[in-house]
């Protein structure tokens, strides 16, 4: 279950991370930095070290988990066709 949680948080700020880097791309416009009102401050800093040990976690928890990203969606098809 602890797992699940952490791949569900790191599959979101990686998400977070994505959609930061395509607006930059597309916009010049940097989500972060707008939302810690500087690029270089503490709070820009841990949301982008977040990040990254969010795609690291990603990374490697498919080799912890056997091969797979588990967000538990498999135990629900399970416990459907268990339930019936």
């Amino acid at each position: 279950m602890a797992l699940i949680i952490a791949n569900y948080i790191a599959y979101v700020l990686t998400l977070i991370g994505a959609l930061n880097w395509g607006l930059v791309g597309i916009f010049d416009f940097n989500l972060v930095s707008w939302i810690c009102m500087g690029y270089r401050n503490g709070w820009a800093i841990a949301i982008y070290v977040l990040i990254m040990l969010a795609a690291i976690w990603l990374i490697i928890s498919p080799i912890i988990s056997k091969g797979m990203l588990d967000l538990g969606c498999q135990n629900r098809k399970e416990n459907k066709k268990n339930s019936k």
